[in-house]
């Protein structure tokens, strides 16, 4: 299982910054914690106060104030204040465009591709290349590839297995509970698992994973910054997006998780040589017939 990350800076603009700490608060140990929840609580008072102040005001010693700035990726007290202010500065902790209901068509239209382009340009600066790069390879190297997802995210599985099928790589995608734990169970080693979750906290996906592992397999999971199912996979693609998935079925989440499986394959694509380009071209060939004639 992957071991929380340290004196790692998080792959995130400045602005997003109070929202990686959300994010990351769950993985702290509980004293480091204590500092995130005061940080989140009074954001704007923490910037007057010393370390003394903040070690006092969380009920932790000043060393546990030090750890928990490296731990969040600053390289100490001063970094990790520089850090808060650009990101208050920026409001874009508080900034939203949620539909109105006296919103005309036109509004309400702008509101939903806005947030959703703004999402995918969000996602693309936290995604680490080497944690991609790490991904792509195993999916290269799959024997078989198994696409776990449920509710929303078993479509984007599905949507997975689909792309991963054209390449020419065995798969299959499973959106029941009972199937994928059952379908983990045959795993070996070699065969990789992509798993999806917009809130990585699903008990019956988690278990699949567990399953998996245990059976040799890797998984490469797309969820939650911070999720318990991202301490379980082989690689974590975490992604930190302002979404409520537990009220609303997951809107821009879905688009996110989307573009990174897009971002994986078209990785596996360029890996598999100009072959591919054959293979690509006979399967287009194979359409024709089903078109109808003159639009073929």
């Amino acid at each position: 299982m992957n071991a929380p990350v340290r004196n790692v800076a998080p792959a995130v603009n400045e602005g997003g910054w109070l929202k990686f700490l959300m994010g990351a608060r769950e993985r702290l140990p509980a004293a480091e914690r204590r500092v995130a929840d005061l940080v989140l609580e009074r954001p704007h008072e923490l910037l007057q106060l010393s370390l003394a102040a903040v070690a006092s005001q969380a009920q932790v010693s000043e060393p546990t104030v030090i750890r928990c700035c490296r731990s969040l990726g600053c390289n100490g007290f001063a970094d990790f204040k520089l850090r808060l202010a650009q990101s208050l500065a920026s409001g874009q902790l508080f900034m939203h465009s949620d539909v109105a209901p006296n919103d005309s068509v036109a509004e309400m239209t702008a509101k939903v591709f806005g947030k959703a382009a703004r999402t995918l340009l969000q996602v693309r600066s936290q995604l680490d290349p080497a944690r991609l790069e790490q991904a792509i390879a195993l999916l290269c190297a799959a024997r078989r590839v198994e696409c776990y997802g449920l509710g929303s995210s078993g479509i984007v599985a599905a949507d997975a297995q689909h792309k991963l099928f054209r390449l020419g790589f065995p798969s299959v995608a499973y959106s029941d509970a009972h199937v994928h734990g059952m379908a983990a169970t045959m795993l070996r080693p070699g065969d990789v698992v992509l798993a999806f979750s917009a809130s990585g906290r699903t008990v019956d996906l988690i278990s699949s994973v567990d399953l998996a592992r245990e059976s040799g397999a890797d998984v490469i999971g797309i969820t939650a910054l911070g999720a318990p199912l991202a301490a379980r996979c082989t690689v974590a693609l975490e992604l930190l997006i302002d979404e409520d998935t537990d009220i609303y079925t997951p809107m821009t989440t879905r688009l996110a998780q989307l573009t990174v499986v897009d971002t994986l394959v078209v990785g596996v694509a360029l890996r598999q040589g100009p072959d591919l380009l054959t293979r690509l071209q006979r399967a287009k060939e194979s359409l024709r017939s089903k078109r109808v004639r003159g639009f073929e």
